[in-house]
This record gives C-alpha cells, sequence and structure tokens, in this order.
C-alpha cells in the first residue's frame, strides 16, 4: 500500500517538503543571525496552506471533472471556523475590554453573543467545525446539484454563485462575522502568542504537515477502486451510469472530502496571516486556485501543489516589483499552459526526463 501511496513525484516533492519542515524553523529560530526571518516563515506557510488547497481541487476536477469555482467558499468558511475561536481567545484584551463580546459586537452595540458563535471558545469545537462546516456545506450543495445532474460549465457558474452570494451575505454587518472588516487582532492560538517566532514556526510545521496528510489522503483515494471510478465518471459519465454505479454518490462523496481539506487549509492560513475577512470568498479567488492547478499539472497533485506555490512566489516578487502588471501575468500563465503545456509544468517535465531516458536506448539501436 505504502508503495502504491508514494510514487516517484509524491516521493520526491514529500522529502523537499521534509527538508523544508526542517531547515525553516532551525533558520529562523536556531541558527545565529536568523538566516530565515520571521515573516518568510510566515510566508511560506501561507504558500503551503495555497498547496493544499489546490490538491483540494485537483482531487475534485483533475479525477473526477468536478470544475469547481466556489473552492474559496470552502477555505474561507474554515478561515472564519478558526477566526472565531481566536476572537473568543481574546477576551478581556480587546479595544473596549468585554470578556465576551469581541470588538466589532461592542462596536455595533450587539447586547449578547449570537448563538452560533456558543462553543468556539474551545479549541476542539473550532477544529471541529473547520471540518463539518464547509463539509456541510458541500453536501448540500452537491445533494442537489449531483441529483439533479448538473454538470460541466453549468456547475461551475452554480459554485461560482455560491461564492458570490457568501461574500455579499459576509460583508453585511448584519451577519455578526465582521462585516466588510472580518475578524482580525487575534493575540495567540491555545496559549501561545501569535507574534512570537515559536509560534509562527509552529504553524509553518502545522502547515507542512496537513499538506503532507492531505497529499496522502488524496492519494489513497484516487489509487484505490474508488479513484478508478472516480476517472471513469470523469472520462465518460453516461456509461459509468450505465454500467450500474451510482454516480451521485461517488461525486457528492469526493465533493465533501474536498471541501473539508480546503477548510483545513482555510484553518491553518487565518492565524498565519492574523485575518480573515469576505474577500476570501471573492469569485476570482476561486478562479485563481483553478490556474494553480492548470499550471501545476490537472490529475497530478504534486503539480497542483507545486502549481500553487508557484503562482504566489510569482505574486509576491511581482506586487513587489511591478504591482499593476500581476494580473497581466496571472492570465498569460493560464493562456501558456492552455496552449503550450496542457499537461502543465509537472508533465512537460516529466515528458522531458522521458525523453532524456530514451535517448541512449535509440542511440544504442
Amino acid at each position: 500500500m505504502l508503495a502504491r501511496l508514494i510514487d516517484t513525484r509524491m516521493a520526491v516533492f514529500l522529502a523537499v517538503l521534509f527538508v523544508l519542515t526542517v531547515a525553516v524553523p532551525l533558520g529562523n529560530l536556531v541558527i545565529a543571525g536568523q538566516p530565515v526571518p520571521s515573516y518568510v516563515v510566515a510566508l511560506l506557510g501561507k504558500y503551503l496552506t495555497y498547496a493544499l488547497l489546490a490538491v483540494a481541487l485537483d482531487l475534485v476536477w483533475g479525477y473526477c471533472g468536478i470544475l469547481s469555482l466556489g473552492h474559496g467558499a470552502f477555505f474561507a468558511l474554515g478561515g472564519y471556523a478558526m477566526g472565531m475561536h481566536l476572537m473568543r481567545e481574546i477576551g478581556p484584551r480587546g479595544v473596549y475590554g468585554d470578556p465576551v463580546l469581541p470588538d466589532f459586537m461592542v462596536f455595533l452595540n450587539w447586547k449578547e453573543l449570537p448563538w452560533f458563535w456558543l462553543g468556539f471558545d474551545s479549541f476542539w469545537f473550532a477544529a471541529l467545525m473547520v471540518m463539518v462546516v464547509p463539509g456541510a456545506l458541500a453536501f448540500v450543495f452537491g445533494w442537489f446539484a449531483f441529483r439533479s445532474r448538473v454538470t460541466g460549465v453549468y456547475l461551475s457558474i452554480i459554485t461560482q454563485a455560491m461564492t458570490y452570494a457568501l461574500m455579499l451575505a459576509f460583508f453585511r454587518n448584519e451577519m455578526g462575522f465582521g462585516g466588510n472588516n472580518g475578524l482580525t487582532d487575534f493575540k495567540d492560538i491555545l496559549g501561545f502568542d501569535l507574534q512570537a517566532d515559536t509560534t509562527r514556526a509552529g504553524l509553518f510545521v502545522a502547515a507542512a504537515v496537513a499538506l503532507a496528510a492531505g497529499l496522502l489522503l488524496a492519494r489513497y483515494i484516487t489509487t484505490s477502486k474508488l479513484g478508478k471510478v472516480l476517472v471513469a465518471i470523469r472520462d465518460a459519465e453516461s456509461r459509468t451510469r450505465f454500467l450500474g454505479y451510482r454516480v451521485e454518490a461517488f461525486k457528492l462523496f469526493v465533493f465533501v472530502v474536498s471541501a473539508m481539506m480546503a477548510g483545513v487549509a482555510g484553518a491553518i492560513y487565518t492565524p498565519l496571516v492574523g485575518i480573515i475577512n469576505p474577500g476570501e470568498f471573492s469569485p476570482a479567488n476561486s478562479i485563481e486556485i483553478v490556474i494553480w492547478v492548470a499550471l501545476g499539472g490537472r490529475g497530478t497533485l504534486v503539480g497542483a501543489a507545486m502549481g500553487a506555490i508557484i503562482v504566489a512566489l510569482s505574486r509576491t516578487l511581482l506586487t513587489s516589483w511591478f504591482p499593476e502588471l500581476w494580473l497581466f501575468a496571472l492570465g498569460g500563465m493560464f493562456i501558456l499552459v492552455t496552449l503550450v503545456l496542457p499537461q502543465g509544468i509537472l508533465g512537460a517535465v516529466e515528458a522531458g526526463l522521458r525523453r532524456v531516458r530514451r535517448r541512449p536506448r535509440e542511440a544504442a539501436a
């Protein structure tokens, strides 16, 4: 089973990830001179959460053919679930000193904590909601969409409408999630100061472990008999249904699992960046996730993670040098991949390596 799960590409990626997981905290906390600054640790951790989000989308798009343009919603819901816990952890240390109500509720003259905030003072409850809330939304949405046999571009449009509706709802102060400012000003997590270098290093390690676990889980699903059925649904849904498989059940299962993975990514992202706001629900964010997967290599898992890291790193560099060019560069990446690299960067690299290996044999022949 282990040999089936960890193929060459997975082994290389996990090895590099392990080296980073050890080297980055050491460079930040142990080695004299701090060759890895604290802001770099947080930035790299954010990239790893993006990589996990890309793996979640690749699981449903690359292997089941469900092009979701709403995965940013699941990511944001997981982030809000963790942000609600972090807001409850502030307690009387807020600007207004209220031991129960977050600052934005005091400012808006709320008299009591809404019922849906109850329980978030406990970390275990928040950690559970990180997966339950996105999973429940995916289940309800998928139940109606897949049973109605909505597929293709129509399903993509509906998922985009879902995340856009959530964005508009969370922008409203009446929703009780901080309105357009979102949730911020976090102090600590599990008693550890979020501004401390050790806490940031711990969050980076948590992001790396979550990415590795997500990759292995997705790999386990895609290499099992279930994964073969998912590929059959992707390539010939009508024929798979004709053979007696309940296509809707398979789609619903993988969609819910993918949403939970996205929620975990959002939960780690929130304490790393120190804020979660309705902008994370933006349809443009979900479209960018699709570009990550297409750039790295759809249906490869590892390629999707690589694509997320490459695009995120490119955005950091370009927005610091030429901020007005970033959107043009992002569109150019997608066009380039579509026309020149249909298998993504990982597919192009593997094809090049196969050609290099064939040359000696061809020369000998």
